[in-house]
């Protein structure tokens, strides 16, 4: 592997390494020590900690912050990733990622390399940079939130895992039961001095502007333009708003304004005291309404040296 080049300044005074325990990935328990290794051959003796619950993943985040920690390095998937960004955002502490989970969206969306190796490298050799995250009643997330439709199907998905299916069919056997059975929102949407009521299958909010047409589905050419990106669709049947979600990622026809649009805040008002919402592919009930800001440069998270996402 060569002679380690100097650590930048957010290394040098020791790695922490956060992993979600509870993800059941094998990446948190079986290969820590591994992970271990590879940071002794990049010359930093990181401390790995892979606790159980995504409450003390979060509580050891924010000691860190406390404690002036000026990185934190944390794998995992996107949910895990999120859970860490919400203890570090609007601090000085910089986050790095080791892209260890099923889809990756946020560390793709930054160009950071998806093999491990590389990915520690970059942890301790990148550069730091300022990018936006959403918030939503006080939690932040990095890559999307939503309401409706995909959270059912998430409940429901982790239902039938906890029976024994795979992930992947589990979540195919979800959709097709949260289509069936799937219940319609009343929304009132304020943003920008603007109202607008709507009963919707679902409310997704990305922070910055998603790609919705294939090749490019579910990518952001930029994370720092400072908007949240808004999605929804009237309803008009279930399965009338799968197929314009079908029709949009293939190009056919593209969502136009007001079923998309960008704004820098928004608030959700329905008559349900509670709602379950989805945050980075996590799914919380939260209090009504729900109010959404975009938090410009609030985080600080490592990325290749060479260029930028």
């Amino acid at each position: 592997m060569g002679e380690a080049a100097a650590l930048p300044p957010e290394a040098q005074s020791g790695c922490l390494c956060l992993l979600n325990g509870a993800a059941h990935s094998g990446a948190a328990a079986a290969d820590a020590e591994k992970l271990a290794g590879i940071f002794r051959q990049m010359g930093c003796n990181a401390r790995i900690e892979a606790p159980p619950q995504i409450d003390r993943l979060q509580e050891l985040a924010r000691k860190a912050v406390r404690d002036g920690a000026r990185l934190v390095i944390a794998g995992g998937g996107d949910g895990t990733i999120g859970a860490v960004a919400n203890a570090l955002a609007g601090s000085a502490t910089a986050l790095a990622i080791l892209p260890l989970g099923t889809l990756n969206h946020f560390a793709k969306d930054l160009g950071i390399p998806l093999e491990v190796d590389a990915a520690v490298a970059n942890a301790l050799h990148g550069r730091a940079r300022e990018v936006d995250v959403g918030e939503v009643n006080g939690r932040v997330f990095v890559n999307n939130s939503s309401i409706g439709f995909y959270p059912q199907v998430v409940r429901e998905r982790e239902a039938l895992q906890e029976e024994g299916r795979g992930k992947w069919l589990a979540f195919a056997q979800a959709l097709l039961a949260t289509v069936r059975r799937s219940k319609s929102l009343r929304v009132r949407l304020r943003f920008a001095n603007r109202a607008l009521n709507t009963k919707t299958d679902f409310v997704f909010i990305g922070n910055n502007e998603y790609e919705l047409a294939v090749p490019r589905l579910g990518e952001r050419t930029r994370l720092d333009g400072g908007v949240l990106w808004i999605s929804y669709v009237p309803h008009t049947g279930r399965f009338r708003a799968v197929g314009a979600a079908i029709r949009a990622i293939f190009g056919i026809e593209k969502p136009a304004a007001p079923l998309a649009f960008t704004t820098e805040e928004l608030r959700i008002d329905t008559r349900r005291k509670f709602l379950d919402v989805a945050l980075d592919g996590e799914v919380t009930p939260m209090a009504t309404p729900l109010v959404y800001r975009s938090r410009p440069g609030a985080l600080r998270v490592i990325v290749p040296a060479e260029g930028t996402a």
